[in-house]
């Protein structure tokens, strides 16, 4: 056939893949010559399915303020070894987590990375969520460091937060090993299907009303493994990106206090009567 549309529908987002099935030719479905993927562009491959799932998990089970968790080891608690780490996150932190989430008539849904840097600092990232009193039983089940809690935010519908909770030591060289994994009550949605003969309509990308394209999601390219071509663009409601738009602007005043504050404190560094500057905790 011509080539394949999938798409998945979420709540507040439309995700697109098109690619050829490569089943036999179609009139102006070109192919470049295929060739053996080497293991960089197939790691690329691997991730990107990596984030798309769970992109499609986060978008489908998981709302704004919901928690981004990140929960800290001390140094004279860090784990021997991953196998150690998934049992203080499984067995432990989660056990606990389940029986107060049950007690109020609540299911606990989940994403984490273990992630250990070369430097052997171990700390797990975890998006979960969020239920009245949700703050005290996660620090309360936590029993080897602190508990980072932040609300999760719309920005790209979960997009980097997908590439984020996702990271391998191949995506940041900062870490030595990872381990991701999920809870079982987040199902994939499955896409629409439709098959095209001509390859004509490639270049058309049809917006529905009242969505924008995400430009930063938008990839184009050639299938290592099957040499035809490839493409993915999500569509986002018009509504996230006057959110989208307003929170980056808060971050540009934010971020021209803080520049203006610094510049402000200059002088005084130079005449010994400054304090410094406090490091802030982000």
């Amino acid at each position: 056939m011509g080539f394949l549309k999938k798409t998945w529908k979420f709540r507040n987002a439309i995700e697109v893949i098109e690619y050829h099935t490569a089943r036999y030719g179609a009139p102006g479905q070109g192919r470049v010559k295929r060739k053996k993927p080497t293991p960089e562009e197939m790691e690329k491959v691997n991730q990107r399915n990596r984030e798309r799932v769970a992109r499609h998990r986060l978008r489908e089970h998981f709302e704004v303020n919901d928690y981004l968790i990140t929960l800290t080891y001390k140094k004279d608690l860090r784990p021997p070894d991953m196998e150690t780490a998934k049992q203080n996150f499984g067995k432990e932190f989660l056990k606990v987590v389940r029986r107060e989430y049950r007690k109020k008539g609540y299911e606990v849904k989940w994403l984490r990375n273990i992630e250990v840097g070369t430097k052997n600092g171990w700390h797990i990232h975890v998006v979960i969520n969020r239920i009245p009193d949700a703050d005290l039983i996660l620090r309360k089940a936590w029993k080897y460091g602190k508990v980072d809690i932040r609300h999760l935010e719309a920005d790209g519908e979960f997009r980097d937060l997908a590439a984020y909770i996702t990271k391998t030591p191949k995506t940041d060289n900062r870490l030595r090993e990872t381990s991701y994994s999920h809870s079982r009550n987040l199902p994939v949605p499955e896409p629409e299907k439709k098959e095209y003969h001509r390859w004509k309509t490639w270049k058309d990308i049809k917006v529905p009303e009242g969505y924008y394209l995400d430009k930063n999601a938008f990839y184009e390219g050639i299938n290592p493994v099957t040499g035809h071509r490839i493409r993915s663009y999500t569509l986002l409601r018009l509504e996230h990106q006057q959110q989208e738009g307003e929170r980056n602007l808060l971050k540009d005043r934010k971020k021209n206090r803080k520049r203006k504050a610094r510049q402000r404190g200059k002088p005084r560094e130079k005449g010994g009567g400054g304090h410094g500057r406090r490091e802030q905790r982000i």
